[in-house]
């Protein structure tokens, strides 16, 4: 295992700069996810660890050597990638062990580590079967064996469960993350899905445009967002942002929504919020944190907020509502018994003790 070190790294393609002066640095034995849109930078970044890209410019050290020169194969890194690339001729304890096997190891230790790997992995009973006679789930993991026989000091993945339907995708997350609590290898891995990142991360890296927008733990990420971008890229459904003002309300403060609705500031904001007054903002709330009278519960304090629905998605377990506010379409989750309709007018409470500011402008949160 070992940490992983990036100072103010740079790729350029030409004029366009792809990655912006990243400065990170990964801990020994730390699972840290790089999520953001597709182009923001994130597999680039990745690349360049893995050695597959070049750097244009800053420091990339992989345990404390400096490796910006050092080939792909001299970095002890091992990664998975979005597409499985096994060998159709060659059955699971081949695949795995082919990279052992060119290093000219003994057949005694491949097979040994093979079969470690094979047994984390839940292979075991899957080594002689040729790939067209796995399912996408069981190829990934295949890949993954692959990497993990050669008992690197960085494991890299690159998307690796973008090519699985939604049922598989969840079971890989939980192989996953099974393999990083057994082996405890630094692991760098790459989705543009926020909620692998939120459920595999010890920390998540947001990017966005070739920069670092946020970085930490992943209920940090989603309780404290830094900026706009980040407020809507985590959480699903997506916050809602509604345009607003602040006004004094006697000692108080009040944010004011289209329509006249006023949702009183807590006290414990006062403070904060009111150098912001007349100044153009949004009003940060996500669809958890607008429910109904009796589902709102927990950290508070709440204050009504009239609606009326537009559409009702029933879930099973909830109900979206989503409304308008002035006209930007908003999102609700509420108690599924309500079976509110189209066109009906209901109350929510909204959640101030979760709420966000976000300063127009400038994209930051107050």
């Amino acid at each position: 295992m070992a940490n992983v070190t990036l100072n103010r790294i740079v790729k350029n393609y030409g004029t366009y700069e792809a990655v912006r002066g990243i400065d990170l640095e990964i801990a020994d034995g730390e699972f840290l996810v790089l999520v953001g849109p597709s182009g923001c930078g994130k597999s680039t970044l990745l690349r360049m660890i893995a050695g597959l890209e070049d750097i244009t410019d800053g420091d990339l050290k992989i345990g404390g050597k400096l490796v910006n020169d050092t080939a792909p194969r001299d970095r002890d890194i091992a990664m998975v990638f979005q597409s499985y690339a096994l060998y159709p001729h060659m059955n699971v304890a081949e695949n795995m062990g082919f990279s052992l096997k060119l290093g000219k190891q003994p057949e005694a230790e491949i097979r040994s580590r093979v079969e470690d790997a094979a047994r984390i992995l839940g292979l075991s009973t899957l080594l002689e079967r040729k790939p067209k006679e796995l399912s996408g789930g069981q190829r990934q993991r295949v890949a993954m064996g692959r990497a993990i026989v050669r008992n690197p000091e960085v494991f890299l993945f690159d998307e690796p469960l973008s090519n699985l339907d939604a049922k598989l995708r969840v079971q890989m997350r939980t192989e996953i993350k099974k393999q990083h609590q057994t082996l405890g290898t630094t692991t760098i891995y790459v989705t543009h899905d926020q909620v692998e990142a939120m459920t595999l991360a010890d920390r998540v890296v947001v990017m966005n445009y070739g920069a670092i927008e946020q970085v930490g733990p992943p209920q940090e990420l989603y309780r404290n967002p830094a900026t706009r971008f980040v407020a809507g890229f985590i959480g699903s459904p997506s916050m809602n942002f509604m345009p607003c003002q602040l006004e004094g309300d006697g000692a108080g403060l009040s944010v004011v929504l289209p329509g006249g609705i006023r949702l009183a500031v807590p006290a414990d904001r006062i403070d904060r919020y009111s150098p912001h007054v007349g100044r153009a903002l949004e009003l940060g709330l996500r669809p958890e944190h607008l429910t109904d009278e009796r589902s709102a519960t927990g950290r508070g304090p709440f204050a009504p907020m009239p609606v009326r629905v537009d559409v009702a998605e029933p879930m099973g377990v909830e109900t979206l509502v989503h409304f308008l506010s002035g006209e930007v379409m908003c999102c609700a989750r509420i108690d599924p018994d309500l079976d509110p309709q189209a066109g009906q007018d209901i109350a929510l409470m909204a959640n101030m003790g979760n709420m966000h500011l976000i300063d127009i402008e400038s994209g930051r949160v107050v």
